[in-house]
């Protein structure tokens, strides 16, 4: 036998999981111990099999999270990465295998579609999540009210004192006197700071969903287990999502489209294929340089295996029957026997192929809009929007939830509006992300051919493979169609249309990673014009050479690409900030000009000056006060004096109580 090729994998950060022909990368002890060191196992599933209906989903899996890690969870639609992630979460049970979690474990699971549902509002959902926390500061408080009217010395101040510090540690963990901090500062991370006393059950799905995220996140779980969790979120709140899970204490498991998430939160990858699981260490991008090379290797060692079974087994043909040469042919049939046949390397199918092609070109300016007022349901959502794109232009179109990017690009389809002008000879070809041009009722074959009824049968079932449609799927009814399926489909109408300006609104949604990367290189070749609305980073950077975003009810154009889009956004928030610095400054500068008009005006403003410098002094002066007596209840001395403990203690409260009085005076006077 070759070199094994599991050890030369697990160098590189490799290790498959769940393959019979693979049991070398599973007992690689030395691997195990470098990735396993000083960390308290949350999770591990071991030899997991399910099946759902007679269907094999997963085979022999075995899959492992530690404390802190980020895992993404990858693989094609239907692979089986929901039913993984609810074999964890214990709602579902292996057929075979076990599945075992850490004892006292807190997971926190957002489903695909999973919102809150109640007729309580949205702080109120929220305080709710940090119950806990609230509450341990009023148990400290009574307490401290206990431990004032108990008996020094005796056995209950002995177990009071006991409680009382064990609370004191458990709030100063969990961060309890800023609960209501969090809650606002994650209510305004995930878009729902104007939303505080709105009815959840007013609410739509989506905002459900992004709610029910939002709760789990003031949850704070040893393990936060997102399936899709972006899908619902805008640019701007994914930004923030990404960096408050960066600083997130616990374990992450996620499964997602979106590979600019993957790629800033996660720094393993566990990739589901041919129903087994493969990990990688490294985020979704480095996981692919790291599956191309245990593939390449894999390929290698199982080519060199069957060479040298080929070899043996052709000694054997040719010496078994001899007398003088069976003795040799029946020790390699025993070789034969004693070998681990290493699995022919499983070859994933190929991704759809899109291709985008039209016969005639538009004049240059293909499409011009101007002095544009856009509204929806009684909502102005722009107000003398312009933009001019010229022939050849691949234009993303951002902007918060609800600014109007989906109302734009069907304006621009739907024609008629004189403030949009489309060039002549431009044809449009229009993707819908609800599919709504889809007649459900037909089957997928009548779809495209209904359409397209001049090509033959053969060439619409070709296209339709070409797509990623099976011939199962081409009799299926379009409305029994998964989301994929349907997508697919979509895009498949959409090439026949031949259009030479192609309007996608959110073309990625109901895509695996495959098919995305599929489409990003059909547009990339693409030589028409395409505007498109969509919230995957990724997609929008390999594709989009200019940045229309709705912002405030103006239309912007950025030019440059994605990155030169953020980069123009972040100078010109540093110059908004600097230009309201200099304006504040300048307003200060004339309420001190026009403040001093008369000797009692004169005399209020020094009164006033005079007592927030004094409130600043106090305020500095208690936060050093503060600072003493923590230093003091932490010394182990003073722990082990429970009436000295509790003095302190009971101090540490009545400065907090008197620097809240300090501050609301303070914020009065200056106000």
């Amino acid at each position: 036998m070759g070199k094994d090729p599991a050890r030369a994998a697990s160098s590189r950060g490799l290790r498959p999981a769940g393959t019979a022909a693979h049991k070398l990368f599973k007992n690689n002890n030395v691997f195990k111990k470098n990735i396993y060191k000083n960390k308290t196992m949350l999770f591990n599933l071991n030899d997991v099999s399910f099946s759902y209906s007679g269907n094999l989903i997963l085979n022999g899996v075995n899959f492992t999270v530690n404390e802190g890690e980020r895992v993404g969870l990858i693989g094609d639609n239907g692979a089986g990465k929901t039913t993984l992630l609810h074999l964890i979460s214990g709602s579902l049970y292996p057929d075979s295998g076990t599945v075992t979690l850490k004892n006292g474990i807190q997971v926190g699971f957002l489903e695909q579609n999973g919102g809150l549902d109640g007729d309580g509002t949205v702080y109120a959902e929220m305080e709710q999540a940090v119950k806990a926390q609230t509450d341990a500061v009023k148990r400290l408080a009574d307490l401290s009210r206990q431990l004032a009217e108990c008996e020094y010395g005796g056995r209950e101040y002995a177990v009071l004192s006991a409680k009382y510090e064990s609370l004191n540690k458990y709030i100063a963990a969990h961060d309890c006197y800023n609960a209501e901090v969090r809650i606002k500062t994650v209510l305004s991370g995930m878009g729902f700071s104007q939303c505080y006393e709105q009815k959840i059950s007013t609410m739509s799905g989506g905002e459900k969903t992004r709610l029910k995220l939002a709760r789990l996140l003031l949850e704070e779980p040893d393990l936060l287990i997102l399936d899709e969790p972006t899908n619902h979120l805008d640019i701007k709140t994914l930004f923030w999502l990404e960096d408050y899970l960066s600083a997130f204490k616990g374990a992450v498991l996620t499964v997602s489209h979106d590979r600019y998430f993957l790629d800033k939160i996660t720094a393993k990858t566990a990739e589901i294929e041919d129903k087994k699981l493969y990990t990688y260490n490294g985020s979704y991008t480095k996981s692919r340089t790291l599956k191309a090379e245990r593939l390449a290797l894999w390929q290698k060692e199982y080519e060199k295996q069957q060479e040298e079974i080929a070899k043996l087994q052709t000694y054997v043909d040719k010496n078994i029957v001899r007398a003088t040469t069976a003795k040799s042919a029946q020790s390699r049939v025993k070789q034969l026997d004693r070998m681990q046949i290493i699995e022919k390397p499983y070859i994933p199918p190929k991704p759809p192929q899109f291709k985008f092609a039209f016969t005639q070109n538009p004049y240059e300016d293909v499409l011009t809009i101007k002095d544009l007022n856009l509204e929806a349901g009684g909502k102005q959502l722009i107000c003398g929007g312009e933009l001019l794109v010229k022939r050849g232009s691949k234009i993303a179109i951002t902007g918060e939830n609800g600014t109007g990017k989906s109302t734009l690009l069907k304006a621009i389809a739907a024609g008629g509006d004189r403030n949009i002008t489309v060039g002549r000879f431009v044809r449009i070809a229009y993707y819908d992300q609800e599919n709504l041009n889809l007649d459900a009722g037909n089957t997928v074959l009548q779809e495209l051919w209904g359409r397209h009824s001049v090509c033959s049968q053969t060439d619409i079932r070709a296209r339709l493979a070409k797509s990623g449609l099976s011939a199962e799927d081409i009799d299926k009814k379009v409305g029994d169609l998964s989301g994929g399926e349907r997508a697919k489909l979509a895009l498949c109408v959409m090439q026949a249309e031949e259009g030479n300006l192609l309007l996608l609104d959110e073309p990625t949604n109901h895509l695996d990673l495959p098919a995305r990367e599929s489409l990003e290189s059909a547009l990339k070749a693409f030589d028409g014009t395409v505007i498109f609305v969509s919230h995957d980073r990724y997609f929008i950077s390999a594709i989009a050479d200019g940045i229309a975003e709705i912002e405030g009810g103006r239309l912007n154009y950025y030019s440059g690409g994605y990155e030169g889009y953020r980069e123009q956004k972040s100078a010109l928030a540093a110059a908004e900030k600097e230009q309201k610095l200099a304006q504040e400054i300048t307003e200060y500068k004339q309420k001190k000009q026009a403040g001093f008009k008369s000797r009692a005006e004169r005399a209020a403003q020094a009164e006033l000056k005079a007592k927030i410098k004094q409130i600043e002094a106090d305020i500095s002066l208690n936060e050093s006060q503060e600072s003493e007596l923590q230093a003091a209840i932490a010394d182990p001395a003073v722990a082990a004096d429970y009436k000295k403990l509790n003095e302190l203690c009971m101090q540490l409260q009545e400065l907090k109580a008197k620097q809240e009085e300090l501050y609301a005076i303070y914020a009065a006077l200056i106000g």
